[in-house]
């Protein structure tokens, strides 16, 4: 315990992947690049450690599956970035999932959706997080780590 009595708390970061970015790393690297899912989780993790920060890691194929852990973020985190992949642009349920949320939700992309698409260039999710960074590969993650905690430390 500190001076004051109170232990402190170790911030904690949700780090959610949607449809299809577990294939990271083999699906259209041209694209997304050839780092894997688990190489892009252990530096988003190795970053998180280094601001003092535990990163809880979780992607799913499913809708439901994301927005349940949406909500346990709820009580649990003190930021989510979140790449939704496809259900960035047509998903009203992550985003309601993510409009519940007081804690600062960033939206990350490892692709240039602008430069992609008519189809990606909108996100749904674009209206309830704080800020959208997309092209930067698995860069990315970083700068939305990098983001989040800057909006925690306020």
């Amino acid at each position: 315990m500190g001076a004051t009595g109170k232990e402190s708390k170790m911030k904690k970061i949700s780090l959610i992947h949607g449809p299809n970015i577990n294939l990271t790393g083999n699906r259209e690297p041209g694209i997304y690049g050839r780092d894997s899912l688990a190489a892009i989780n252990e530096e988003v993790v190795r970053k998180c450690e280094a601001y003092g920060w535990q990163c809880v890691v979780f992607q799913s194929n499913s809708e439901g599956a994301i927005i349940d852990r949406i909500h346990e973020a709820i009580d649990n985190c003190d930021g989510i970035i979140i790449n939704a992949g496809a259900y960035t642009h047509y998903s009203y349920a992550i985003m309601d999932a993510l409009a519940i949320l007081s804690i600062p939700a960033v939206e990350v992309h490892m692709s240039n959706v602008h430069a992609r698409e008519a189809f990606r260039h909108f996100s749904v999710l674009s209206a309830v997080t704080r800020g959208s960074i997309a092209g930067f590969g698995s860069g990315s993650y970083l700068l939305g780590l990098r983001a989040v905690v800057d909006l925690v430390k306020g």
